[in-house]
């Protein structure tokens, strides 16, 4: 190829980098959109639960955590302002206040006595440096009250929450295991019978489910919202399934050639390649009974002491109603421990996901 034809190509070769270039960085910005509108909600709670009551209540303090600057002089304390001069904006302490003029000291330079400032200091606005507010989360957590006792709270949610989760894996392991592996007249229907169940609302079970929990006995304990995921849910039945169909048959029918039974499979096989499907199911059906609020409300609204965070944190919206920053701790506090799971497991939870669709 000569140097004409290269030369002439050149202009192709670069108008195709410039559109690749073009579309990377639209998808890169458009996803970076997506996640900023994502998190700043998070980010906000965040943000507030550091904030001290005196920056709540003041409309001219920073979106982030700050508290009013002061500063020391002569055994006084005094509030800081940002103080236009001929230097630019200084944050000077207001020692001594007039009508036309006031009386600043530098803290950089305290050794140069007052400074005369000309104006009128209200029209001023306030220094404020960075505060974190940590306090809030110890108030929260160690506020007295059977209705509003964190610690117990949250021994509640998370006891609630792993025994479902105990249930919703050994029994929706065992099901897609029959449905994976085992061929039985009315198979297919059966298991669209089972996914059609994902499209019945919850509000249409809850009058005949609540009459029999009553019937038996059971309203006012934490049974209705832990036995019943014992019984399989529809959804983790279909992931596992679609995971395990993926792996060989060979291997169930070489633990068969040994001697292993469909139980010693599964328990010795099918389990320990599952591991990242498995993590997955956790980790959906604890954040959904971590946060579950309608069925708590309704099975434990005469047992305080048993409700999980979901319904026992209304009592500390009620208490203050008033200080935004405590809601937002109280909060935080009750999403820790979901976070920290989520952030542990992760990388196993996003490949269950996709490889419980990839190959089937």
């Amino acid at each position: 190829m000569t140097t004409q034809q290269l030369t002439s190509k050149s202009p192709t070769v670069l108008s195709w980098q410039m559109r690749r270039f073009l579309i990377g960085s639209s998808l890169t910005l458009f996803a970076f959109i997506l996640v900023t509108a994502y998190l700043t909600p998070f980010l906000y709670m965040v943000s507030t639960s550091l904030k001290n009551r005196e920056q709540q209540t003041n409309p001219n303090s920073p979106l982030w955590p700050a508290t009013v600057a002061t500063y020391t002089y002569q055994d006084q304390v005094y509030t800081m302002y940002a103080v236009p001069t001929e230097q630019g904006v200084q944050n000077w302490a207001l020692v001594k206040k007039g009508r036309d003029s006031s009386y600043f000291i530098d803290p950089s330079n305290p050794q140069a006595g007052l400074i005369e400032w000309k104006g009128q200091w209200r029209a001023l606005q306030e220094a404020w440096v960075v505060k974190f507010e940590y306090s809030n989360f110890v108030s929260a957590w160690n506020m007295p009250g059977q209705a509003a006792n964190f610690p117990r709270l949250f021994f509640n949610s998370t006891m609630i929450s792993f025994t479902g989760v105990i249930g919703t894996l050994l029994s929706s392991i065992a099901v897609a295991y029959g449905f994976s592996r085992f061929r039985f007249p009315g198979q297919k229907i059966l298991f669209m019978v089972l996914i059609a169940t994902i499209i019945l609302p919850r509000t249409v079970l809850i009058i005949p489910t609540y009459a029999f929990f009553v019937k038996i006995g059971w309203v006012g304990t934490w049974l209705p919202l832990i036995v019943p995921h014992f019984f399989a849910n529809a959804y983790n039945v279909f992931l596992l399934r679609q995971y395990f169909m993926t792996i060989p048959r060979e291997i169930d029918e070489a633990a068969m050639i040994d001697g292993a039974s469909p139980l010693r499979t599964l328990i010795s096989i099918i389990v320990p390649q599952s591991i990242p499907v498995l993590i997955a199911v956790t980790l959906f059906h604890f954040v959904f009974a971590w946060n579950d609020y309608f069925e708590p409300l309704i099975y434990l609204s005469a047992t305080p002491q048993l409700q999980p965070i979901s319904v026992g944190v209304q009592a500390f919206n009620f208490m203050y109603n008033q200080q935004p920053a405590m809601i937002q701790a109280t909060s935080l506090l009750g999403l820790s421990l979901p976070v920290l799971i989520f952030l542990v497991a992760q990388r196993y939870f996003i490949s269950g996901v996709v490889l419980s669709g990839a190959e089937k």
